[in-house]
């Protein structure tokens, strides 16, 4: 996703618009326009940075949204859809993606959570699923594994979860209906 259109970036953009405007109309003597625009845009202003500073992206999806817009259509896939919604959302004021979920699993580490850094979606013999790439950080690869059998009845009834070690601290976790 583009981080010029995160909701933190909007709000700085109009808060600074709105403070330019706010100082220019006080240099040009102009105090209808002057008092509310800096009055209302120093504080959106700083509210904008505020969110800027603890904002955390969408990870990266790699299927295009339109490759499997039937699957997401289709009710029984309504956990999966819904995950994936709540993945593509910004966020502001956590660490990583995820984060109540993976604390609940027992698989977190306040000092070096694990980062998703990306999602793709997945149609595998008429099933459709989710592919979450993970890095692992300070959580290690035996605990994801310890949890495994939990990961799939985590995220929604009827689900199962595979994981594979891609490299060295990353991980890809596969949810499918099963």
């Amino acid at each position: 996703m583009n981080a010029l259109f995160s909701p933190g970036s909007l709000v700085t953009i109009a808060g600074a618009v709105l403070t330019v405007v706010g100082s220019i109309a006080y240099l040009g003597d102009n105090a209808n326009l002057s008092l509310p625009t800096i009055f209302y845009g120093i504080p959106i202003l700083l509210g904008g940075l505020a969110l800027k500073s603890s904002e955390l992206p969408p990870p990266k999806r790699l299927t295009p949204p339109e490759q499997y817009r039937n699957e997401r259509l289709d009710p029984a896939n309504a956990d999966l859809i819904k995950l994936l919604g709540d993945l593509n959302r910004w966020r502001y004021g956590q660490k990583a993606h995820l984060e109540s979920s993976l604390e609940a699993l027992k698989l977190w580490d306040e000092d070096r959570p694990p980062q998703l850094l990306s999602v793709a979606e997945i149609g595998s013999d008429g099933s459709y699923g989710l592919v979450l790439t993970f890095d692992t950080a300070g959580v290690p690869l035996e605990r994801w594994q310890d949890q495994q059998a939990r990961l799939g009845r985590f995220f929604g009834p009827g689900l199962s979860a595979e994981l594979e070690p891609i490299s060295s601290g990353h991980l890809r976790l596969t949810l499918l209906k099963s």
